[in-house]
């Protein structure tokens, strides 16, 4: 398929360049209900075009694209999910006149999906020839091309500069097909989900298009809308007489069949990819996510029965999830599925594939974290209980503790804070203007054994109130020698905790303290991950105690890796240890790659704490002093590692 550039031109950067519709898509939560009685919704990037470059993304092609968003928070959404994404965003631009397209939609039944389109005047249909630049067409190896956007005049001369443009620099041309009959005006609001309306002037803009294209992809109702044709047959013969692109022909849960010659009288006369028999769950976005994964295959020069194979697996995945985008697969993950299959077939429901899904879609990696933890809330109220103080200035001294550890970060990457609920609702407020690379949260009720959670034991309905970004942080006090109710008590506990965590889409950090409850050798702690992964629960972080020996660190190294290899890693926490015996600890961490640094709390703050507090120290004073020694740690913690 790939040729090579003519002349002198240099090599493409890009793999694809996708234009067109880009949108908010807001899913109904409650599934079998009509979107009349929905209560609840979850965003997500939509459009077609736009979730191709992030279903490409994901599987490791360099996407971008081009299409125009508001100049309001949906806008700014859809460029910032983008680009964490992998997408180059660069072709997106805004539109200062113009509101970001929205979509709303329900799953009522399987395959019924009802949906309305807020686009009237959008942003997206306001793409006109300005917006496509010829260097960033030549940038990319191929671009494509979606129906919606041939339906006005100025975004059809927009798609039809960016062929021109593409052919003339010997790049690819994909047609996706993309009917909408309503957004062609050709249906009612609430028809959003009608596939096909037959309509002369729909055809004619489509058949334009076929003869400078590559690559055609599109549903049997497409197939027919593109040629203006009776039977999908006929359809086929009719785009052949008029392109030789390579066809493909998506037929829902039957896969899908590529024709790349002539078309027989046999419509099954073509190329199959294998199939993946799974439950049908919600059919929106699935043909994105099928394209996305022909695409990988297509740009990659691999033969037509694999593209058409990775093709359907991931066409598997969207049918099997809510969302759109966000559900499309890794490249990790669809490697693995490839691989290994699954028992389910509701795939949302195999927690293997689930993990690594979530893994690999992590907002970014976090190499070195140096977190001050002030989510302390009994410490501190024994200090005001003993000094006769209203607990109030705890709020007010957590707050001195955010501006301590921002003065120490300075805007730079791998620094972070832990803050409790109880008293910190100020602090987070402070904290999320000065751009922390991580902000963490407890649950626990303090000092509690077996585990308890401090507000309510229904934790999934508090962690929803959170912001996305904020980790989960447990601290449970276990060891391997517990007795066996104990332990039961405690695991079935986290493991309610873990499951709530990956339904609302929180990372999670687990705290271990087992020399509370006895002797720490150098199996405890180990023994004690490896008891929870035994029962599925794998956390994005773990937060442990020093150990009593390099040889510990090192078996707790080699069950993360055997476990979960995705793990984030392993921060220390610092029991109100002397800052020297600290980083005695720091050094001792080195045996365990899987050490990203640290979460200390009580050796940092508790002087200044009870300076503040007794009004021995001004506010300066005690931010001053907590950021001596948080700076001092985080000098100690760079200094083992080489960094600084």
């Amino acid at each position: 398929m790939a040729q090579s550039n003519p002349g002198s031109q240099p090599e493409p950067t890009l793999d694809v360049i996708t234009i067109g519709r880009s949108s908010v898509d807001l899913y109904g939560q409650q599934i079998g209900s009509r979107l009349e009685d929905i209560g609840s919704f979850a965003k997500s990037v939509g459009g077609c075009p736009a979730n191709i470059a992030i279903g490409t993304a994901r599987l490791g092609l360099k996407s971008a694209l081009i299409t125009r968003v508001g100049d309001e928070q949906m806008g700014r959404f859809i460029i910032e999910q983008s680009a964490r994404e992998g997408v180059e965003t660069k072709g997106i631009k805004t539109d200062k006149d113009r509101l970001t397209a929205l979509v709303l939609l329900a799953v009522e039944a399987e395959g019924v999906s009802p949906m309305i389109f807020y686009r009237s005047d959008c942003a997206d249909m306001a793409l006109d020839e300005g917006d496509i630049d010829e260097d960033f067409i030549k940038s990319s190896r191929a671009v494509l091309v979606s129906g919606t956007h041939f339906s006005r005049p100025n975004t059809e001369a927009a798609q039809r500069k960016a062929i021109r443009l593409a052919k003339a620099n010997g790049r690819k041309v994909i047609f996706d097909i993309d009917y909408r009959p309503n957004l062609w005006g050709l249906a009612g609001h609430a028809e959003g989900f009608e596939r096909y309306v037959k309509s002369d002037r729909v055809s004619s803009k489509m058949k334009e298009t076929l003869p400078d294209c590559d690559l055609i992809v599109g549903t049997e109702e497409e197939i027919l809308i593109a040629s203006g044709a009776d039977d999908v047959l006929g359809a086929l013969k009719e785009i052949r007489r008029l392109s030789p692109a390579t066809i493909v022909l998506k037929r829902g849960a039957m896969g899908c069949i590529v024709y790349d010659g002539p078309i027989s009288d046999n419509l099954e006369d073509g190329i199959v990819g294998d199939g993946f028999p799974i439950e049908v769950f919600n059919v929106l976005g699935a043909g994105d996510a099928f394209m996305s994964g022909l695409l990988r295959g297509w740009l990659k020069d691999e033969p037509l029965k694999t593209c058409a194979t990775w093709a359907n697996a991931c066409g598997a995945f969207a049918v099997s999830r809510l969302l759109c985008s966000p559900e499309y697969p890794t490249w990790a993950e669809l490697d693995f599925f490839l691989k290994n299959g699954s028992k389910h077939r509701a795939l949302r429901k195999d927690e293997a594939i689930n993990h690594i899904h979530w893994a690999s879609t992590r907002k970014g990696d976090i190499p070195l974290l140096m977190a001050l933890a002030i989510d302390h809330r009994s410490q501190l109220t024994a200090v005001c209980d003993e000094l006769s103080i209203d607990y109030k200035q705890i709020v007010a001294f957590k707050r001195l503790a955010v501006e301590a550890a921002s003065r120490v970060a300075d805007g730079r990457t791998g620094y972070g804070m832990l803050i409790d609920e109880r008293f910190g609702r100020d602090a987070f407020f402070d904290a999320a203007k000065k751009d922390f690379t991580w902000i963490g949260r407890p649950v626990e009720l303090p000092g509690s054994k077996p585990l308890r959670f401090e507000f309510s034991q229904d934790i999934g309905s508090q962690l929803v109130e959170w912001p996305l970004d904020h980790c989960i942080k447990c601290l449970c006090f276990y060891h391997p020698d517990d007795p066996t109710e104990l332990k039961k008590e405690q695991q079935e506990k986290l493991r309610t905790l873990f499951e709530a965590a990956r339904k609302v889409g929180r990372e999670l950090l687990v705290e271990i303290i087992s020399s509370k409850n006895g002797p720490l050798t150098d199996d405890t702690v180990s023994t004690a991950l490896e008891e929870l992964y035994a029962l599925g629960i794998k956390p994005d972080w773990w937060k442990l105690e020093p150990q009593a020996s390099t040889g510990a660190w090192k078996k707790i190294d080699a069950v993360i890796a055997k476990n979960d290899p995705w793990c984030r890693g392993i921060v220390l926490l610092g029991l109100e240890a002397p800052a020297d015996e600290l980083v005695k600890g720091f050094e001792a961490t080195l045996a365990a790659p899987s050490v990203k640094g640290f979460a200390v709390g009580r050796t940092i703050f508790a002087d200044a704490a009870r300076g503040w507090l007794s009004g021995k120290l001004s506010d300066e004073e005690a931010i001053a002093d907590m950021a001596g020694r948080f700076k001092q740690l985080t000098e100690a913690w760079l200094k083992t590692r080489g960094l600084n």
